[in-house]
């Protein structure tokens, strides 16, 4: 503004913050400032998606013969995902753009958090030394959910938009209770930051578990006795001034590793592991599609996609016959009536799968138009993803196509095993269902019909054996094995019987035979044990089958911090 010896005042220079039906009071500000030489200002431009074609209709207007003074500043969130991508290409080729980059690594996250503060923040409060503490532990804290994103759903099932607004308005409740108060409510604070100011973001059960653990670790009484550390080797550092506070995370805090936010190590590799992956899928699906797939005689696309579609067909079984199956029945056991809700489901996939290669089969062979449905089923062949009409009929997998379809096989021989009689099989693979749930439904409700027990009033124990899925050879009389379970984040100790930390570079080691029974939920012994979530993928999240308690000889909160989680697919 100096230099085009301009000054700013509310007269001429428009903030307007959108997102609340401002687009119109926008609109006027731009044209005045067109026309007088203002400076205009456009706060969130990602939150109006609609206007913003119309806003870049009005930049071309003004492009030309506005006052040479006029200028336009818009800021926007990052996009979570491609898709969400909503300014016009326009806009972004005509302007100057700057990104504003979140800090990573705990060492800049906790610096960026106490700068929030000042020295005059550390002196406002009548009972100093209890705020300062805290007031630290709130900033360890928002640095460890902000970055622990990092490590994807290991971190967090969901991805939150944690702010400096949620610490800052924290530190204001800290100030105000401790100033009511001559004692510190620590659990007022706990559920006030934890329920509310951090946990009004958060949409899942167990990342509200996580946020709330968090909370029960770093701030408790302990933390003025100078017992408390925030992670290993960081003790709560005491009584000092703001620029001490920065001086004591340079020299104390250690090393960036998942450590501290609780994680193993392990968990860092996985995500680098993903990270790696993808970055490879995107290189992968940017090369051209035209010509030969490799050199030299790696043959044409058309002809690679050919020989994999053949494949496909010819491994492919016939579809269950359900009348058949259906006569076979004796009794409509809840075993049973999992069995052919089972194949009625796979029924629907092998058919669309069958359907769709036959259908470009012919097209390759130039039998039929090619269909944009039909390209996209060959680019899928191509580059060793699961078609998207596949995916809609099928269970949640993060494999590629050659492995997907392997597991498919897996799936069609286990159903085929168990639709001979009908009989439970010795050990069921519960990682083979499409609806995991439904199995263990029916053990709750085989056990009510025979007990005559009341089903809501049920719970399921769960019984680590010390055995693999080969040393059995008939099913239990009551509940059922099973195999097929991994766990992330620790592993299984079958000499002892416990949740034990993992070995360095096993990400996910498999678990022995489960013995799974179902018990009246009043007769539940949940000491000494973790209530570790089951999920289908390592996507976690909306993946989620039931709650396992795991014995442990450790604190739970120290599973609950490292994310622990039984997963039924790697």
């Amino acid at each position: 503004g100096k230099k085009l010896g301009y000054t700013f005042n509310h007269r001429n220079l428009h903030n307007v913050s959108l997102g609340q039906g401002q687009e119109a009071v926008a609109e006027r500000a731009l044209d005045l400032a067109a026309k007088e030489g203002h400076w205009v200002i456009l706060q969130n431009i990602h939150l109006v998606a609609k206007w913003l074609s119309s806003l870049e209709k009005k930049l071309e207007q003004h492009s030309e013969g506005s006052h040479r003074h006029f200028r336009v500043f818009l800021s926007a969130e990052p996009a979570p995902c491609p898709e969400s991508h909503v300014i016009p290409q326009g806009i972004l080729e005509n302007s100057i753009k700057i990104t504003s980059e979140a800090p990573t690594g705990m060492h800049a996250n906790l610096h960026k958090a106490l700068d929030n503060f000042s020295q005059d923040t550390l002196e406002m409060c009548s009972q100093e030394k209890e705020f300062r503490s805290i007031l630290f532990a709130l900033c360890y804290f928002h640095a460890v959910v902000a970055e622990r994103r990092k490590f994807g759903p290991q971190g967090w099932n969901r991805s939150y938009p944690f702010s400096t607004g949620d610490l800052t308005i924290s530190v204001n409740v800290l100030y105000n209770y401790l100033e009511a108060s001559s004692k510190v409510p620590y659990d007022d604070l706990r559920y006030l930051v934890g329920e509310i100011m951090y946990g009004g973001h958060i949409t899942d059960d167990w990342d509200r578990r996580l946020c709330k653990t968090y909370l029960e670790e770093f701030i408790k009484p302990e933390m003025l006795e100078g017992e408390l550390c925030l992670a290993p080797g960081f003790p709560l550092p005491g009584n000092m001034d703001y620029n001490g506070y920065h001086q004591y995370i340079d020299d104390a805090l250690p090393p960036e590793s998942p450590h501290l936010y609780g994680l193993h190590p392990n968990a860092e590799i996985g995500c680098l592991t993903q990270r790696s992956e993808q970055l490879l899928r995107t290189v992968l699906e940017l090369q051209p599609r035209d010509g030969s797939a490799g050199g030299g005689g790696a043959g044409t696309r058309e002809e690679t996609v050919q020989a994999l579609l053949e494949e496909m067909l010819e491994k492919l079984t016939d579809e269950f016959n359900m009348a058949e199956l259906m006569a076979k029945v004796e009794e409509r056991t809840p075993y049973a009536v999992v069995a052919l809700q089972e194949c009625e489901r796979m029924n629907v996939l092998t058919a669309e799968i069958r359907r769709s290669l036959a259908e470009l089969e012919l097209g390759l062979k130039g039998e039929l138009t090619m269909t944009s449905d039909m390209e996209n089923l060959q680019n899928s062949l191509f580059l060793d993803t699961v078609p998207e009409s596949w995916v809609k009929r099928s269970y949640p997998s993060t494999a590629n196509l050659g492995s997907w379809f392997a597991d498919l096989l897996a799936r069609i021989n286990e159903l085929e095993a168990w639709t001979r009689d009908f009989s439970l099989p010795s050990t069921l693979w519960l990682g083979g269902f499409f609806n995991p749930q439904s199995i263990l439904t029916a053990i709750m409700q085989t056990t009510a019909r025979k007990n005559k027990w009341p089903l809501d009033k049920m719970a399921l124990q769960c019984d680590v054996t010390k055995k693999s899925r080969e040393d059995f050879a008939s099913a239990p009389r009551e509940g059922a094995y099973v195999h097929g379970l991994f766990m992330e984040g620790a592993r299984w100790d079958a000499q002892s019987g416990i949740i034990t930390d993992a070995r360095l570079k096993e990400l996910t080691p498999a678990m022995p035979v489960v013995f799974i029974k179902a018990i009246p939920a009043d007769k539940q012994d949940t000491r000494g044990t973790y209530p570790c979530p089951l999920y289908k993928t390592r996507q976690r999240g909306p993946t989620y089958v039931w709650t396992f308690n795991l014995k442990t000889k450790e604190n739970p909160s120290k599973w609950v911090l490292a994310g622990v989680a039984l997963l039924l697919q790697i």
